[in-house]
């Protein structure tokens, strides 16, 4: 588990993260989300030791990175795919990594072919492309079997399979109980792999929960309903906890109902119904509602919407 509380950092006088605070729970995916200079990267680097938190703290299972024994077998982290020595091979740069830390030999080429990487595992990492770079890079955070994954844009570059594995990969690793933390700029891609969301602009938490949660927040579940029994049908949802709009003679859009509900009282009163679907927002539509006031710039356009 990950564990931020009252998290700051100041650079002079500006402040890159404030007063933060929130949680990232194992057995799931968490994704972290903000805009252009939100404090992410800032985050990231003082959870694992690059920078030191003006006050607060963040720590993993309890300890702060620095204090931890191996950290390698506790935390994999990506930061930089490309911070790798270029002259060097694939594998000799995980050998390194391994002597350093105490790693088996036989876990690099364990990676390197989990990752897809063993048949080009002696080629220089300089002559890598954008996607077998941010391979490499994964292969070095899984080095030693974490329980604890950070990973900063872990599909940049990737081609369709690439990021299919990763999304399966990371899938895997949080069904074992591992804490998946990652930042992506890729909203469709979240939406598809991430079970609980934090998001932050301008250095402080604007929203957190699972992801179901947080775009709710922001608008609810919509089901949107075509009968030629509307009429009767809105009268029949009518509640305290229910709102029905209707858009013409036989359509409602109803919250406050789930589709099963709907469709049960329908049945139930004889109502025929020739459309229930549920709509939901989007990911990248929530969070562009949840930061549209913590944005560092826009273009005109941008800032009136």
């Amino acid at each position: 588990m990950i564990t931020a509380e009252h998290l700051t950092k100041r650079y002079g006088g500006r402040t890159a993260v404030d007063d933060l605070s929130f949680t990232v729970r194992p057995g799931v995916v968490t994704g972290f989300l903000g805009p252009n200079g939100a404090g992410k990267s800032t985050t990231m680097r003082m959870l694992v030791g690059l920078d030191e938190p003006t006050s607060g703290r963040i720590t993993v299972g309890g300890r702060r990175y620095r204090d931890l024994r191996d950290p390698l077998r506790h935390v994999g982290i990506l930061l930089d795919a490309g911070a790798v020595h270029r002259g060097r091979s694939a594998r000799d740069h995980l050998l390194a990594i391994a002597h350093t830390h105490s790693l088996p030999v036989r876990r690099v080429d364990e990676v390197l072919d989990l990752v897809g990487l063993g048949a080009v595992a002696r080629r220089r990492a300089g002559g890598f492309s954008l996607g077998m770079g941010q391979r490499l890079g994964i292969a070095a955070a899984l080095l030693g079997d974490p329980q604890v994954l950070v990973l900063d844009e872990p599909v940049n570059g990737l081609d369709p399979d690439g990021v299919l594995w990763v999304r399966r990969t990371l899938a895997d690793l949080a069904a074992d109980g591992r804490t998946v933390f990652l930042s992506s700029h890729l909203m469709s891609e979240l939406s598809l792999i991430a079970d609980d969301l934090v998001v932050i602009g301008q250095g402080r938490l604007l929203a957190a929960g699972t992801a179901q949660d947080v775009i709710a927040s922001v608008a609810p579940t919509t089901v949107r309903v075509v009968s030629p029994d509307a009429a009767a049908l809105a009268t029949a949802l009518q509640g305290a906890d229910v709102s029905v709009t209707a858009l013409d003679r036989e359509t409602l859009d109803v919250q406050g109902r789930s589709a099963r509900e709907i469709g049960a009282l329908a049945a139930a009163r004889g109502m025929a119904l020739h459309e229930l679907a549920t709509r939901r927002i989007s990911l990248e539509e929530a969070f562009m509602q949840i930061t549209r006031d913590a944005v560092e710039y826009g273009t005109v356009t941008e800032v009136a919407r």
